[in-house]
């Protein structure tokens, strides 16, 4: 009985981790890793990248910088201009 529950209780807290975002055209880690490290800056800290793709659609991503100088996507929204991101402008 007791392995039953553990055996549930993994599948449930594996179903609630959140999915990677993967990059796309205009993302910062588009096609890898960028060749530069942010050296200064904090691990942890984040930053929005606002871009624009092909069909004109505005993207607004927030990125965290993880212990081994690497950037991930956090978040990403579409906005309608580069105006509307976390920080209020550019």
């Amino acid at each position: 009985m007791k392995l039953g529950v553990f055996v549930v209780s993994a599948a449930l807290l594996a179903s609630c981790t959140t999915a990677q975002i993967e990059p796309i055209p205009g993302s910062i880690t588009y096609g890898g890793q960028p060749r530069t490290k942010l050296t200064k800056s904090p691990i942890g800290s984040k930053f929005v990248h606002t871009f624009h793709d092909q069909q004109g659609n505005y993207w607004s991503e927030t990125y965290q910088l993880l212990p081994d100088r690497s950037l991930k996507i956090i978040s990403r929204r579409r906005t309608d201009d580069f105006t509307l991101n976390e920080h209020g402008g550019l």
